[in-house]
């Protein structure tokens, strides 16, 4: 048999009309409106860091994990910092405060951005479909001050505008681990985890928090880490939270329980 016409003969033999609506659609040719498509389709979310080491700042295996997961999913993604000092600076191979250091939020979030970071100033609803915040103290300690003052805590100022300019907005938001408490606060007769309410040998070390999200106003949500039960979404808020590390398990079990938690935030999403 004679070969096929080639695709641009093909088309054009299908009629001029269809040939002329395309070419308005895509005037870059058809590369360009594939592409294009992509594009629309991708998720753009905000991660929102609050130093690097899980005792001072963002635990490094769950914003880790987050981006994985977010890559995975499709996401376009920008991580920004608050640009203040850190409470403190903890040298994490003896658990102590290193008394003669200070550093910068922003600055040492860039370490786990590898540079591409911004200050949280910046961050607006009108370039993101979500924000999803990873745990580790910093979010007790640089992002609010739950760390010391517990229910009676004050939210970084920044922090506490883009979790209601999301939530106005009706964009979903993601927390992590002890991240939960700063929807728990800002974001009245919200819906998060932080896993168990007792600690059950050890296996919940930080249960205690339960009780203090109870006491912001917050409804907290009994949970598991595992890819069984990992994630909670509160449907009416639009805020997705898992325990993450505030469980004494397996790597893995963090890992799909933050997968789960991104999954649902993207599909809250409509991308």
């Amino acid at each position: 048999p004679p070969p096929l016409p080639p695709p641009s003969d093909m088309l054009t033999s299908r009629g001029p009309a269809l040939c002329t609506a395309l070419r308005r659609a895509a005037p870059g040719g058809l590369a360009s409106f594939h592409s294009s498509a992509r594009r629309c389709r991708a998720a753009r979310v905000a991660v929102v860091l609050s130093g690097c080491g899980v005792y001072d700042g963002t635990e490094i295996h769950e914003a880790s994990a987050v981006l994985v997961h977010l890559s995975r999913g499709g996401a376009e993604v920008q991580m920004y910092a608050p640009d203040v000092p850190q409470m403190h600076v903890i040298d994490h191979s003896k658990g102590q405060p290193a008394e003669a250091e200070s550093r910068n939020v922003l600055v040492e979030s860039a370490r786990i951005a590898r540079g591409k970071i911004a200050s949280l100033a910046k961050l607006t609803t009108a370039d993101h479909d979500a924000v999803i915040f990873p745990g580790g103290f910093g979010a007790a300690k640089n992002l609010s001050t739950f760390a010391v003052d517990g229910k009676d805590c004050k939210v970084n100022r920044e922090v506490e505008r883009v979790l209601k300019d999301f939530h106005k907005a009706g964009k979903p938001i993601g927390l992590c681990c002890i991240s939960p408490v700063l929807a728990a606060k800002v974001l009245s007769g919200a819906e998060v985890t932080v896993g168990h309410e007792e600690e059950e040998g050890g296996k919940w070390p930080y249960a205690g928090t339960a009780g203090a999200i109870k006491e912001l106003g917050a409804k907290h949500c009994v949970k598991e880490v595992t890819i069984s039960f990992p994630a909670h979404v509160d449907t009416k808020n639009k805020v997705v939270t898992t325990p993450a590390f505030m469980c004494e398990t397996a790597l893995h079990h963090i890992f799909d329980g933050i997968g789960a938690m991104v999954k649902n935030v993207l599909k809250l999403t409509g991308k």
